[in-house]
């Protein structure tokens, strides 16, 4: 019964976030066996980005760049994680953090990234197709410049995984294929992050 809230609270949470109306007025209606079901068959499916990474990356735009990725599970399931590149002191010149949660209503996961300042609503879905997990999102949607990016993490290994993703910047009319492309190797254990608020025993 936890299980089956949890996975009720984490898709009315996004769906919220991320539907129109439109959407939310024409979810998929499934019983409750259906959606526990869901839920326990793809709970897993972003775990291995659990740990501590360190990666290079090339970008056409904005050329070689190195930084370090660090994700932890959530007591209720969820993927927290923060993605930094770094310069040549180790100082920061960019992080982002995602929020990466299993909708079992709408079969699919998701995803908010989070900006300084930038609110909710760098919005993404993902699915994983075959060994591989494919992701569309958007970025930067509060910015003068929005983009959206169709990820595809592959190659996917204990103590590794590759990264590419295209690029369109006209809402998906025209795209730069493998824009940016990250490799990224295994630093630091897989890790979870109990509870903030834990009940009295």
């Amino acid at each position: 019964m936890r299980l089956l809230t949890s996975a009720r609270c984490i898709g009315i949470l996004l769906m919220s976030l991320t539907a129109s109306p439109l959407d939310a007025q024409t979810a998929p209606k499934r019983t409750a066996q259906q959606i526990e079901a869901s839920y326990k068959a793809h709970q897993d499916e972003f775990d291995y980005l659990l740990g501590d990474w360190e990666f290079t990356a090339i970008s056409k735009e904005w050329g070689k760049m190195r930084g370090f990725w660090s994700a932890v599970r959530l007591v209720e399931g969820q993927i927290l994680d923060e993605y930094r590149i770094v310069g040549d002191k180790a100082e920061t010149i960019y992080v982002t953090t995602t929020v990466r949660a299993y909708n079992a209503v709408l079969d699919r996961w998701e995803l908010i990234g989070m900006d300084e300042g930038n609110g909710l609503n760098d919005v993404g879905t993902a699915h994983r197709v075959g060994s591989e997990m494919h992701i569309e999102q958007k970025f930067g949607v509060m910015s003068p410049n929005p983009t959206i990016r169709k990820i595809r993490y592959y190659a996917i290994r204990s103590d590794g995984f590759s990264w590419t993703s295209d690029l369109s910047r006209d809402n998906g009319k025209t795209w730069i294929q493998n824009e940016l492309q990250i490799e990224a190797r295994r630093i630091g254990p897989a890790r979870h992050l109990g509870s903030l608020a834990p009940g009295k025993r």
